[in-house]
Order: C-alpha cells, then structure tokens, then sequence
C-alpha cells in the first residue's frame, strides 16, 4: 500500500461531462491506498482461503428481476464484443451481452480462463464482491474523493494523473482504447493485438506511486451515485472533510432495487470518440449487482 498525504483539493470538473460539476472544494485525512487493483492472483487468494462465491456465480432470484423470463435468469456477467463496424454509440448493447458461466475465473464466457493474467486486475466483481474482499484484508473501499485525491496524485486541476498532455512526446501512460470504438483498435504493441487488460504496473505510476488511476479497470469506491456533486460550500474553509455518499433505498432512481454507487477510473475501453473518462475528475454510477469485463476496484486503509 502507499501512504497518502491527505489535504484540501478541488473536487469535479467543469470541462468535461455534466456529472462531473459543480467544481467544489473538499479535505480528505491521510490514508492507506493499494498501489494498484487488485488482481487475479490477490483475489484467487481470498476465495481459496474462505469460499466466498460471487454473485456472477450465483443463482439469480426471480424475484430480483420481474418481468424476465427465468429461463434466461442464469449466472453470468457482461462482456465486451467489438462490433463489425461503426454503429450509433447510443446504443451500448451493441457492444455489451450478458453471457452465462462469465464470471472472474472466466471473464469473457465458458471458453476463457485465467492462464497468464495472474497479475491482471481482477475483473466480473460486483460491488457486494469487492467489499467482501476488502473487509477479509482488514481494509475498506475508498470513497469517491479519497479515490480522485490519490488519483491526482498531487497535482492540482491537471486533466490526467500526469498532467494536462494525454501523450506527453508521444508516451502512451495508459491502457485506453486506441482507435474508433468499438469496432476499430488499433493495436499499442505486438503484446496486445486486441483490447483488454494489462499486468497492473505496466504502466508508470502517478505522483503518489500509485498503477492504473486511469484506464485498465474501472473501479468501485464506496459512494452511492448521484448526478451531480454537491453545490461549493461558500469558503475553502467550510469544505466538507472526508465527504461520503449514502443514499436510503426510496431515494434510489426509479424506485431502483440495487442502487447505484460510483466507479472511477475508465478502462481499457475507454476512448475519445466515445468514453473520455480515464481522468481523475470523471465518474459514472453502476449498479450494486453489476459484473463486467472493465471493472475492478483497490483498497484503502484508514
């Protein structure tokens, strides 16, 4: 882990996407962050030492989904698909499907398996997941503003964890999507032909020490989500210290039955013409329940 400072720092951003605003000032105490995801080999740990089952691996209750049909309700998780050609990126299940039997020992279907990606972040883990394994390490997921603190990794107001170039003289510092998503990648190296994630550590860290506070996986943090922060409190001096989100369930959208909770970071899918999300500021709300190919999570100790 790595020790993080702690501090006041401006929160958001006004440049980007409208969930990101208001800019607003908060302090967050000194902590503990994991240098990188947690991987397969960490997570393939914790299951070997308790049995936990995750909920990409469990039966799914009717009663969760009304209106679906129960020969259709069986264990899985979603998985990306590239698709033939361009299509209307308003349309995401046209790259997303729910496959059965994927889960975090088969990230992309019964077909796949972990062979060489024991250093990769884990990935198909909900948010039930992730903070079962956090409470089994003695730690806790971090919140949204302990998360983008650590990410700026010192620097105030800079668009990514290293400053305001996304390839400062031609260094790629991230694992994004290059290329028009999602039906044209345009491979980095020989060693990734084709979208996905990469070891955590392969690409340099930030300011603080810390791997992958952009690209690879998203990442869960412990704050319900909301569409927009909270309005700047009046002084620098009344920003809220160590803010968190908790939202009761009859406030949840729609009448929601799994809520949502924040994830950061972007991942390997994320690219210009579609997801500008591997940046500190940025943010999306995923459902509690929610499994995917892209999204992973750390831990922090207070």
């Amino acid at each position: 882990m790595v020790r993080i400072p702690g501090g006041l720092f401006l929160m958001g951003s006004a440049d980007f996407y409208p969930e990101e605003r208001p800019v607003h000032p908060v302090t967050v105490d000194g902590f503990w962050m994991d240098a990188h995801p947690v991987t397969v080999a960490e997570f393939r740990r914790f299951v070997k030492a308790t049995g936990y089952v995750t909920v990409a691996e469990r039966e799914l209750d009717p009663a969760d989904y009304p209106g679906a049909d129960p020969a259709g309700l069986v264990p899985g998780a979603l998985v990306f698909r590239m698709t033939q050609g361009p299509v209307d990126l308003d349309h995401w299940r046209q790259w997303w499907s729910y496959v059965p039997d994927a889960c975090w020992r088969r990230p992309q279907g019964a077909r796949s398996s972990l062979n060489g990606r024991e250093l990769h972040p884990v990935t198909q883990v909900s948010h039930e997941d992730a903070t079962a394994y956090a409470a089994w390490a003695g730690k806790e997921l971090p919140t949204e503003a302990e998360w983008e603190f650590a990410a700026r990794g010192g620097l105030e107001g800079a668009v990514f964890p290293w400053g305001d170039e996304f390839t400062p003289k031609g260094r790629r510092l991230a694992n994004t999507w290059h290329g028009a998503f999602p039906w044209q990648y345009l491979p980095v190296s020989k060693a990734q032909p084709l979208p996905g994630t990469t070891p955590v550590r392969m690409y340099p860290a930030n300011g603080y020490g810390l791997y992958d506070m952009a690209g690879n996986v998203w990442e869960w943090t412990a704050d319900h989500y909301t569409e927009r922060h909270p309005d700047p409190a009046p002084k620098a001096c009344c920003a809220p210290r160590n803010p968190r989100v908790d939202l009761p369930a009859d406030t949840r959208r729609g009448g929601e039955r799994f809520a949502r909770r924040v994830t950061k970071g972007g991942s390997h899918l994320c690219a210009p013409n579609y997801c500008l999300r591997y940046r500190p500021a940025a943010r999306t709300g995923q459902a509690e329940d929610t499994a995917t190919c892209h999204l992973g999570f750390r831990c922090v100790r207070r």
